[in-house]
């Protein structure tokens, strides 16, 4: 039975940047998952606060959080760290070659899939629209021949009521070897974009934009798996500025940020264990003693110091619910807050300019992120609590779900 000083159970940005940020502080870190990353659904943007209460875009995220509830989990985290949480992801990013631009001060606006803005915090130069938008005079949209749920046409409508029909903009179409009878994803252009084949033929069908710096050039999120080198590559034959959208899974960016927070968590010797599923715990008064994974065909005991919890709420079948007003956790059976009422569990319609009730269920959890009763009391003195698992907040409304993954994770592996 191996013993290390931290165990992180999840691999979701907020279980990897608890376990790296363990790792750079001098800790031995095991880290267990099940299954692939929620990265490879999400965008790979660090959206901290986007929209406030009443559904109205926030200009500051700092300003914002600083007027959020106590209950919320960034009133627990604080301001000091989530700001170095920032610091540190910014700093880890640029060390492997993939530096993120923005701050808590000021949004950046990124043109999704349909062409419309999306507000986030922090965002790989590939994705930082707004910056590299501002100023321009023409809009070219570029989109891939047989590429699914990316409509060039569609995209220019909307950016013309985002940014303005004043300016000029102009639709094409990039030819790839992968059309063969189906539909190709943006990670199969992505991953063409990865050779070197794939990298001259897309730039020379750009060459007609070349050097006209009041032109941006708006691209599917393609531009490779590797990190930054396709985007920079790309950005230096044509000498345009060229911004990607968001898009629907799989997200490369997605797969980019979880490649580079693996390679990261190698450098720092964490122990990967992969395809484990953490069925339970051993306690004893308010301390884990270990907790008890399924590997295979047998079970493991893993033991630690500290253990931090990041199994992705209900997203990711973190917390359970067999019945209704009965949510669950089911590894160390911490109680868990809910919205009482089934009235109150959801809107009548799914996408609204209100809040859902159910997604706030989560466990609750004092200054330090250790889980709590309704009393306020700790349930467990060793472990944390990280990410969606959290109560109080509805991620989806708020655009806020990495950005408390980002500074939770941080904050517990300082704790």
């Amino acid at each position: 039975m191996k013993h290390t000083d931290v165990i992180v159970i999840g691999s979701g940005l907020a279980g990897l940047t608890a376990a790296l940020a363990s790792a750079r502080q001098g800790k031995s870190v095991t880290l267990l998952s099940y299954g692939s990353s929620s990265l490879s659904l999400n965008s790979g943007l660090i959206d901290f606060l986007g929209y406030d209460d009443s559904h109205k875009a926030v200009k500051s995220p700092r300003e914002g959080i600083m007027g959020l509830p106590e209950t919320h989990p960034y009133s627990k985290i604080g301001m000091e760290e989530i700001a170095e949480a920032v610091d540190f992801f910014r700093d880890f990013a640029k060390e492997y070659h993939m530096p993120y631009h923005g701050s808590l001060d000021k949004q950046i606006l990124v043109p999704t899939a349909v062409g419309t803005l999306k507000p986030t915090c922090l965002a790989p130069h590939s994705l930082a629209g707004s910056e590299s938008l501002e100023g321009k005079k023409k809009i070219v949209v570029a989109g891939i021949r047989g590429l699914k749920d990316f409509y060039a046409d569609i995209m220019v409508e909307n950016l013309k009521k985002s940014l303005g029909d004043d300016l000029a903009y102009e639709t094409i179409e990039i030819e790839t070897p992968l059309t063969g009878g189906r539909d190709i994803t943006t990670l199969d252009v992505a991953r063409w974009l990865d050779t070197p084949e794939g990298v001259d033929s897309f730039s020379k069908q750009l060459l007609a934009y070349k050097g006209k710096k009041d032109t941006a050039v708006i691209v599917p999120q393609v531009l490779g798996t590797k990190g930054h080198a396709c985007y920079l590559t790309v950005s230096s034959r044509i000498e345009t500025d060229i911004v990607e959208t968001t898009g629907l899974p799989p997200s490369t960016n997605g797969l980019r940020l979880n490649a580079m927070f693996r390679q990261a968590l190698r450098d720092n010797n964490v122990e990967i264990v992969e395809n484990t599923k953490v069925i339970g715990s051993k306690c004893e008064g308010k301390a884990c003693k270990c907790v008890i994974a399924e590997a295979g065909v047998r079970e493991k005991t893993y033991t630690a110091d500290k253990y931090i919890l990041a199994t992705g709420g209900f997203y990711s079948g973190g917390i359970t619910m067999r019945s209704f007003d009965q949510p669950e956790e089911p590894i160390f059976h911490l109680p868990v807050y809910s919205v009482k009422g089934e009235e109150n569990w959801s809107n009548e319609q799914l996408f609204s300019d209100k809040p859902q009730g159910y997604a706030k269920t989560g466990i609750m959890t004092d200054e330090t992120l250790r889980p709590v009763d309704e009393q306020g009391q700790h349930v467990l003195e060793n472990v944390f609590v990280v990410g969606r698992d959290l109560g109080g907040y509805d991620l989806c409304f708020e655009h806020s779900g990495n950005g408390v993954a980002l500074a939770s994770g941080y904050k517990a592996a300082k704790m």
